[in-house]
């Protein structure tokens, strides 16, 4: 992944001055986290969304409590028919207000924590266009090479499970790192003008990272789906 990345990063820079005549969107739109790594499993055993319970037991969290807005920008400049070299970034960031599903206090009050999750994917990708952009209607289709930035923080009062008096502490734990992976995209501009236009996208990105500092022995899961809309100005 590393030598794809320099090596469309070299031909990004190979390129004379007027190629870089391109295409500048911006977008926002929802992300949807797969969460599928043990990093999340264990939070959904051991937290629920504080909502005001109604069960003895509430369920724990789901990925779909991880959904949230996302917003980005991306540029691309046409390096031959019907292709299109890019580099984008984007941001997401969700935080949750839970209590632990099977633990309260001694006076049966909850014990609550936030958990706050930071992804920032950062692509070098190819774009096939096989219509011209001034179409009513052009779709086109994308896969890139992705690195994701991701922050992921609890805090808030915890349980402190080495003890066996099980004291209710207050603390927090951190971890940040970078994973690697892709990202495939469907989209269609609609051109409103001869240099403006409206984009929608789908797009799927693939990574995970073994985590470090207070979560190292976790696993995050940086996977998921985003849907975004957004406009794109052609220089």
């Amino acid at each position: 992944m590393k030598r794809a990345a320099a090596v469309l990063a070299a031909l990004i820079a190979s390129l004379p001055a007027s190629a870089f005549a391109g295409n500048l969107t911006f977008r926002f739109g929802g992300f949807f986290p797969r969460a599928e790594s043990n990093l999340f499993a264990d939070a959904s055993e051991f937290y629920t969304l504080y909502t005001g319970f109604g069960a003895e037991t509430p369920p724990g969290l789901q990925p779909s409590d991880w959904n949230d807005f996302t917003f980005g920008a991306a540029y691309f400049t046409k390096v031959a028919n019907g292709i299109e070299l890019g580099v984008s970034i984007d941001g997401y960031n969700q935080e949750l207000d839970t209590a632990y599903r099977e633990f309260v206090r001694e006076d049966d009050s909850e014990i609550y924590q936030t958990l706050r999750l930071t992804i920032v994917p950062m692509s070098l990708a190819v774009r096939f266009t096989p219509t011209s952009s001034r179409k009513r209607i052009a779709p086109y289709l994308e896969i890139g090479g992705d690195a994701i930035y991701y922050k992921y923080e609890e805090y808030g009062d915890f349980i402190d499970f080495f003890d066996p008096s099980l004291p209710v502490v207050p603390d927090s734990f951190y971890s940040d790192g970078w994973g690697f992976g892709f990202h495939a995209a469907a989209g269609l501009k609609v051109p409103v003008t001869r240099d403006f236009s409206i984009v929608g996208e789908g797009r799927y990105q693939w990574a995970k990272d073994d985590m470090d500092d207070d979560f190292r022995s976790n696993e995050i899961d940086l996977s998921g789906w985003s849907a975004t809309i957004g406009f794109n100005i052609r220089f």
